[in-house]
């Protein structure tokens, strides 16, 4: 993984909200839809989808379009590659 990989994921991860949408996930077998994380975190959508982009941006969550709705997932094997790579560091 290159450095400029695991500094993106490192900004993505250091905001709280963030790693509250995570938790909302993996809290629900890592898939959750857009309206799940709207329900179970205090943040406005508009804010929830900021904070969605960020992480998809990252490709530490990966989309899946339902119809017109989008779900989550946490990208398990980046994830695993970054915390390898943060050890080799």
């Amino acid at each position: 993984m290159e450095l400029k990989q695991v500094e993106k994921i490192a900004k993505a991860l250091s905001d709280h909200n963030r790693l509250l949408i995570l938790k909302a996930i993996r809290a629900n077998k890592g898939n959750l839809d857009c309206s799940a994380i709207v329900n179970s975190i205090d943040l406005a959508q508009p804010s929830i989808s900021h904070h969605i982009k960020k992480l998809v941006d990252a490709d530490i969550i990966l989309p899946h379009k339902e119809g017109r709705f989008y779900s989550y997932s946490i990208n398990e094997q980046l994830l695993d590659t970054y915390l390898t790579t943060l050890k080799k560091l």
